[in-house]
């Protein structure tokens, strides 16, 4: 059975430095969710409250929606990382409160985070990737997303329990097609990490050609695994090459300017990534792309060892 400390000091060298996925023991999984379940959040913005705040004659306040905008935060919020986890969970509750992004893309979610979020962010659809000791979810602003379907392709190979969650909405009376991952960790399953790849690209082009197709996640590849598969294929963007290749968002997993891993080692690489396929109609385009979680907590940590990355979509009306 591993320990805490084992967790602390492994778990957190993510993607290019453990050498095997470590799982959370079923105690210390049972004692974080204890942990998360019975702690006063005191200093969290309330997430209940987004889209259910009463007016002063008892009305429910409807507010201002922008139907020329959607706006959509993927993170890998290290879930797996116990330490300071109740204020790096408020801290990532924060950010949804701040930003108030339509869609969510979340990567090594834990089942007590996942419980916390049904818990706190009532106005949000939440789709899990799975049950298991960690996975993915997507989250959908119950007052602008419509959710049509969803389906988990599993990735049959993969030693990490990693697969692809999809779904199908309707927002601003446009069809998506929405997907994340958490594509295979570390330099040594690049074989594993590019077959992933592989298969997200095939689902992209296989969406329906009426619907704007949009993947976000965790991918942990480099440049070179990119050009392996002969780059994106056709008609399908990376959406930060799209928008110029912004500086301040090219790293968003960075050892220089974020210490949660207390790496003695700087490492600045783009692990997390959004791509894009437009529909037929082409009426989503990405309009503009930032980091989010770049502020220190009180502990002196940061939310995760990845920042978010939001991006902003133009909707033509």
């Amino acid at each position: 059975m591993r320990t805490d400390d084992y967790f602390n000091s492994t778990l957190r060298a993510v993607n290019s430095y453990f050498e095997t996925a470590v799982q959370p023991s079923s105690s210390t999984m049972e004692s974080t969710s204890h942990m998360i379940e019975n702690t006063d959040f005191q200093g969290c913005i309330d997430l209940t409250n987004t889209d259910n705040e009463q007016t002063s004659k008892g009305s429910t306040a409807q507010p201002e929606v922008d139907e020329s905008r959607i706006s959509l935060l993927t993170w890998n919020i290290d879930g797996l990382d116990l330490e300071n986890l109740q204020e790096r969970a408020r801290g990532v509750c924060a950010c949804l409160a701040l930003y108030s992004p339509d869609i969510v893309f979340l990567q090594e979610v834990i089942e007590p985070y996942y419980l916390y979020l049904k818990k706190r962010a009532v106005s949000y659809t939440i789709i899990p990737g799975d049950e298991g000791d960690y996975f993915t979810a997507i989250m959908l602003r119950k007052s602008r997303v419509k959710l049509l379907k969803q389906e988990i392709t599993p990735f049959p190979t993969t030693s990490m329990k990693r697969n692809l969650l999809a779904v199908q909405v309707n927002i601003a009376g446009n069809e998506l097609c929405l997907m994340t991952s958490h594509l295979e960790s570390t330099k040594a399953h690049s074989k594993e990490r590019v077959k992933q790849l592989e298969i997200v690209l095939r689902k992209i082009k296989e969406a329906p050609e009426s619907a704007t197709v949009i993947f976000g996640g965790d991918t942990n590849l480099r440049d070179q695994e990119v050009t392996k598969v002969g780059g994106l294929p056709e008609g399908v963007l990376d959406v930060w090459e799209f928008l110029n290749k912004p500086e301040h968002c090219r790293y968003t997993w960075d050892t220089k300017a974020n210490n949660n891993l207390k790496a003695p080692y700087t490492c600045r690489l783009r692990f997390d990534r959004v791509f894009y396929r437009e529909a037929s109609e082409g009426q989503i385009v990405p309009q503009q792309m930032t980091l989010v979680g770049q502020d220190k907590l009180d502990c002196g940590r940061f939310c995760s060892d990845h920042w978010g990355l939001l991006c902003d979509f133009d909707v033509i009306l």
